[in-house]
């Protein structure tokens, strides 16, 4: 007995494919990137307080976020699946884009975290400290 593949099955097989694949493809490039913020020294930390909590969830996930507070450059990833903050400074940023260099990545996306946004990070996260660690 054969079976008759329709074209609706055809499509519902292909757009499952597709969200499969995409979706491997998001989590092996953000498994690069943070393996690529750690070994630039980027430092993680998962929010406690509820006020952390709330800051955590407005940032976009997968991209870094470029702020200044308090005189203080910071760099911000959001790995929303293993629940942390990358956090680091301006030589642990260079040191992030050298690397991904070195493993002939693109430039990562990156955004410019509003002022009130990078106080309050600032003011609840310590993203202003000394990260020259």
């Amino acid at each position: 007995m054969k079976s008759r593949i329709t074209n609706s099955s055809l499509i519902l097989i292909s757009v499952a494919c597709a969200i499969i694949f995409i979706a491997g493809c998001a989590t092996t490039e953000t498994a690069k990137t943070t393996s690529l913020l750690s070994a630039a020294g980027f430092y993680t930390r998962a929010p406690q307080t509820a006020k952390q909590k709330e800051l955590y969830a407005e940032l976009p996930s997968n991209k870094i976020e470029r702020a200044q507070a308090k005189g203080k450059v910071f760099y911000v990833f959001k790995d929303e699946q293993a629940g942390v903050a990358y956090i680091g400074g301006e030589s642990q940023h260079q040191k992030y884009l050298q690397l991904g260099k070195q493993q002939h990545l693109g430039e990562p996306p990156e955004e410019v975290m509003s002022h009130p946004f990078a106080n309050a990070w600032a003011n609840q996260w310590g993203g202003a400290r000394d990260v020259s660690r």
